[in-house]
């Protein structure tokens, strides 16, 4: 980020957010881009009304202490010459504490528009959601109006209107003024008009919308009673707000109504204040005092820290590598610099800009609310929202983040206790401002050491990543020698197999030969644990791994990954390794894990191949830095309003793409869904490469190939009945005709839930694109002499439970780990020769896989690490134990796995619940 690019994120970039947030919430309302516009004019207007109140006052203040000061001034330039004149007005001033810097006052109103209007100007400009979007008789809000046009003469008319009414205001505003005001005001309104004649309609009508309401603000001025005007004003608003959603908008949730309930009442508080009698009120009995300053500006910090800094380092230092990997290196900078910068620039810029402008009075209500706003943000981030789910690197929960009524209701009890013991500390307010002091060195301690593990592991990570190679992945198949292929797909759902080729008989010629096996287990619900046993064989379960305490488990998920490509390797073989899932116990893969094997070809296919254009790759750092910070905005808002901030992922932006650019995905039903998740598109393309990678020989030379990929770890909703991405899915009618999906074997499937649709859309495009590669090896003689054996590390809890495992008790609500369908891992072994497709119900592990490679090949494989026969043996046994172990290998990677639960098989068959038992 340049020094300008930094200036304008931190003066103009949070107005900019405003607006965003403010036009996406009037569109969420309205769905409508130009009422959006009427609701963004609005709120800005409301928002900075009384500032420009108190600056038309200090405006107002300015020329009267100029007139006084006239003919002084005037006397003075008269008699006096030169540096004496300079003098003798300096000892004026002084006199009169008056100094000249104070005329600038009289321009305040002119310079608080001009970054709202650089800010408008900016967003409104370019915003796609304007372009062919008609409102009345404009017909693109994206360009000029054009509403006139006398043969082949085109007028537009909103421009000449907007000048129009900025002259009216006007004339009311420099009534008694002087001559050079009046000309000042209009020449600028002439300026506007020729500046913005050809611009986009709909950033003119915010602008003509402003001008109108400035005419009515001065308008206002000039009315009786003002105050009470307003009052009366802003509680009917209120009322109309609360009608309107109730009975007008009654698609909106209870959450919504609610919220809106909450702000209509609120903004009946100027009315009750009117209404009771004077002294009545209890008001804060001191006046503003250095204290109080400084705990405003403290308060600021405070919050600067927290939201700007704390919560995004907090993030990241989860996992740096997910970052860099959405982003690159880049992002990850610019990410947290924009937060910085944001929260500046928000909270302490524009902040302290209208705290300055405040009378005494408002500033130490605001102070006094700023300080509350501070406690309550931390106690928000710190105590509640914790148990949302998986975080994605978009800064996207895997469901919906649902807060219970329960702990709603604790917040609310929570936030009034922090209210009432920060207005009973401003008694003592010398204690509160140590208490905040504290608080704001407390976080910036906690920032730091955020900050420097963050740079730790980037140094790590770079260091890894320039050690990975740098040239095309590609992997040798030949026609004459035996062929082995292990492909894992991440989290692949075992049990859609049958409906996926029945959905798609093209797949059930493709996969000819493969036998599937669906009675399949893995010993645990993430990659960590799952990828051991099916790299390496039963040795690598977590029961074994456990055992095994004086090496640590990165030692042990290295062996383990290592087993079939030097065994192979040892055997003649040439043998190829793409993306072995946590090499070196990383996010991104360590290759260096084979630098003693310099036979094994080995490659990171992921994020390797370019899927979208160079202005797309500057958005995915772009919406990551918004949503980064407006993250941390949501963990900092109380509970009640925090699925609004989220906004199913999109926090509230209105800035949207054309096909091709990449954006948040955000799925807005099971059958509809709008943007690109990045990270599958990334994984998937590697998938459509498969053939472009395969390097044919006829040499007699016998392969070996595994690779890993995690296509089917991001799901998202796919356009049917292609299967492909798009920015706009709507699979609507489609899923209207399959409601129930079939099995090849004639058993019923319902999809209900978005999670599940995603889930079998990306299962259902992987092997489309591995069945591509399938007719590849055929047509190249390559595919009878080929073993291939396609595996999952782990299945997924998506609600399938009640459709395939026998003898659950109706009713009953399982804890997710007890959901067995998170332990069925995806198996299908094609054989060499293999002709017919076969489903066998036959009692399976993904710790087969390393047999089943070296089956026929090598005989009595031997592990390389420990000397022991690598076989199928324990699978046999009576029992089988699998771990719900913590996924997250920053902080279980010690010598054994974390185990949060256990639970024991036996009688070989997942499907029946009675066979399970549970230890918690």
């Amino acid at each position: 980020m340049s020094i300008t690019e930094s200036l304008y994120q931190l003066i103009l970039g949070p107005l900019e957010l405003i607006f965003d947030v403010t036009y996406a919430l009037g569109y969420r309302i309205t769905i409508n881009p130009g009422l959006s516009i009427i609701f963004l004019s609005l709120v800005i207007n409301l928002l900075v009304f009384p500032f420009y109140r108190r600056a038309d006052e200090m405006q107002e203040e300015e020329r009267q202490i100029a007139a006084k000061l006239k003919p002084g001034i005037d006397q003075i330039k008269k008699v006096f010459k030169g540096d004496e004149r300079v003098m003798i007005l300096q000892t004026y001033y002084r006199q009169n504490n008056y100094k000249p810097y104070y005329s600038l006052r009289g321009s305040l109103s002119l310079l608080l528009e001009i970054p709202f209007f650089i800010t408008a100007y900016h967003y409104l400009y370019d915003l796609q959601l304007l372009n062919s979007a008609s409102f009345g008789p404009i017909m693109d809000l994206g360009g000029p109006d054009a509403i006139i046009n006398i043969g082949g003469l085109t007028i537009n008319i909103l421009p000449i209107l907007m000048t129009l009414i900025n002259i009216i205001s006007g004339a009311i505003y420099t009534k008694d003024m002087p001559l050079k005001s009046k000309i000042q005001l209009y020449g600028m309104a002439l300026i506007f008009l020729a500046f913005l004649y050809n611009s986009p309609s709909g950033l003119v009508f915010y602008w003509t919308l402003n001008n109108l309401f400035s005419l009515l603000k001065n308008i206002f001025y000039i009315i009786p009673n003002p105050k009470k005007t307003l009052a009366i004003i802003c509680s009917v608003v209120g009322i109309l707000m609360i009608v309107g959603f109730n009975v007008f908008m009654p698609w909106h949730g209870i959450r919504r109504k609610i919220i809106i309930g909450m702000v209509g009442l609120l903004m009946q508080i100027p009315t009750v204040i009117m209404l009771v009698p004077d002294g009545k009120i209890k008001q804060l009995s001191y006046r503003e005092s250095v204290s109080s300053r400084q705990i405003y500006y403290i308060s600021s910090v405070m919050i600067i820290l927290l939201i700007g800094i704390l919560i995004p380092t907090t993030v990241i230092n989860a996992s740096p590598a997910e970052f860099i990997d959405a982003g690159g290196i880049d992002c990850l900078k610019h990410s947290i610099l924009y937060s910085v910068l944001t929260a500046t620039g928000l909270f302490g810029i524009w902040s302290m800009i209208f705290y300055r402008l405040s009378s005494e009075k408002s500033r130490l209500y605001i102070s006094v609310t700023l300080s509350i706003a501070a406690f309550v943000t931390i106690i928000d981030y710190m105590f509640f929202g914790k148990s949302y789910g998986n975080l994605s690197s978009y800064l996207q929960y895997d469901n919906m983040p649902q807060a219970s009524i329960n702990e709603m209701v604790i917040n609310v009890l929570v936030v009034m206790g922090v209210i009432i013991g920060v207005l009973l500390l401003w008694k003592k307010i010398e204690a509160l401002r140590i208490l905040c002091i504290a608080g704001s060195v407390v976080i910036a301690c906690m920032s730091i050491i955020n900050l420097s593990s963050i740079s730790k592991s980037t140094r790590i990570i770079m260091s890894t990543q320039a050690n990975n190679q740098t040239r095309d992945p590609y992997f040798s198949l030949d026609k004459q020698g035996k062929n082995v292929v292990v492909i894992m797909l991440d989290r692949a759902i075992s049990a859609f197999v049958p409906f996926i080729l029945n959905e798609k008989p093209i797949l059930q010629e493709q996969f000819q030969g493969f036998t599937y096996y669906p009675n399949t287990l893995s010993y645990g619900a993430f990659t960590n644990v799952g990828t051991p046993p099916l790299y390496g064989g039963y040795e690598y379960t977590p029961q074994r791994i456990n055992e095994r305490t004086e090496e640590s488990l990165k030692e042990k998920q290295n062996e383990a990954l290592k087993v079939m490509p030097v065994v192979f390797l040892e055997n003649g073989f040439d043998v190829t390794v793409c993306d072995p899932p946590y090499a070196n116990y990383m996010w991104s893969s360590d290759l260096s894990i084979f630098d003693d094997y310099p036979g094994i070809h080995r490659y990171i296919t992921e994020g390797y191949y370019k899927v979208y254009s160079t202005n797309s790759e500057l958005q995915i750092g772009e919406r990551i830095s918004r949503n980064l910070f407006m993250y941390g905005l949501f963990r900092a808002f109380p509970v009640a309003f925090q699925s609004e901030v989220y906004d199913k992922g999109r926090y509230n932006t209105a800035i949207t793409g054309t096909d091709g650019d990449v954006f948040n995905y955000v799925a807005d039903s099971p059958d509809t869904s709008y943007g690109y998740k990045n990270a599958y598109l990334v994984r998937d393309v590697v998938l459509q490469k498969m053939s472009e990678m395969t390097k044919i020989t006829d040499t007699g030379q016998n392969t070996f190939l595994t690779i890993s990929n995690t296509a089917t770890h991001e799901p998202m909703l796919l356009q049917e009945p292609m299967f492909e991405p798009k920015l706009e899915v709507d699979n609507t009618v489609y899923e209207s005709e399959h409601s129930i999906r079939y099995s090849i074997d004639g058993h019923e499937l319902k999809l209900m839930t978005t999670e599940q649709k995603e889930h079998y859309q990306v299962d259902m495009s992987a092997l489309l694109r591995i069945g591509v590669w399938l007719d590849y090896l055929r047509d190249n003689d390559l595919y009878d002499n080929t073993r291939i054996i396609i595996v999952s590390d782990h299945g997924r809890n998506i609600g399938l439970s009640d459709q395939f495992i026998t003898n659950l008790q109706s009713g009953t609500d399982y804890p997710y780990y007890r959901d067995v369908m998170f332990y069925n891992a995806l198996f299908m072994v094609k054989d060499f020769d293999s002709k017919e497709f076969s489903i066998d119900n036959s009692f399976m592990t993904n710790a087969d896989t390393p047999s089943l490679a070296f089956e026929g090949l090598i005989t009595d494989p031997i592990n390389p690490f420990s000397g022991n026969q690598i076989n199928s043996d324990s699978k046999f046994d009576p029992a089988q134990y699998i771990i719900y172990s913590p996924s997250d290998i920053e902080k279980n990677n010690g010598n054994v796995f974390q185990i949060n639960n256990i639970m024991i098989l036996r009688n070989q068959n997942i499907f029946d619940y009675n066979n399970w038992t549970f230890e918690d």
